[in-house]
């Protein structure tokens, strides 16, 4: 039986930085939830690190959004070719930063519902 996870996952790719002991890390991420992120990144971080995390949407005509800096820890670290994959849990948020992660998540729950096929009826012969 599988877990069901806490919080829906968005598979879109924002930039992120993530920050720790004085370095930044920068990278893509592979989807992004309430309770955190999976990113590529090119350094490993060693797990249990306390980190902000950047996230910046990126449009389609290259403009950005301004960065959402979020609290977080780094949950696990796996190499995938020649970078990192991270998986971040967010650390608890005040009422202003999760009203800020929310309008974040809306802005990708919008655009995946945007990106998704549209009805296609079936010709009567393949049903």
């Amino acid at each position: 039986m599988t877990a069901q996870r806490e919080h829906p996952r968005y598979a879109h790719e924002a930039a992120v930085t993530v920050r720790v002991g004085g370095k930044s890390f920068e990278g893509r991420t592979r989807n992004v939830s309430r309770g955190g992120l999976c990113a590529d990144v090119g350094d490993a971080l060693p797990v249990g690190s306390d980190v902000i995390v950047d996230l910046v949407l990126v449009f389609d005509d290259d403009a950005q959004s301004e960065a959402l800096r979020v609290p977080a820890r780094v949950a696990w670290c796996t190499p995938v070719d020649d970078a990192f994959q991270l998986g971040l849990s967010f650390k608890p948020l005040d009422a202003q930063l999760t009203q800020y992660l929310t309008l974040f998540l809306r802005y990708l729950d919008d655009a995946q519902t945007e990106k998704r096929p549209r009805e296609i009826p079936l010709d009567d012969r393949f049903r």
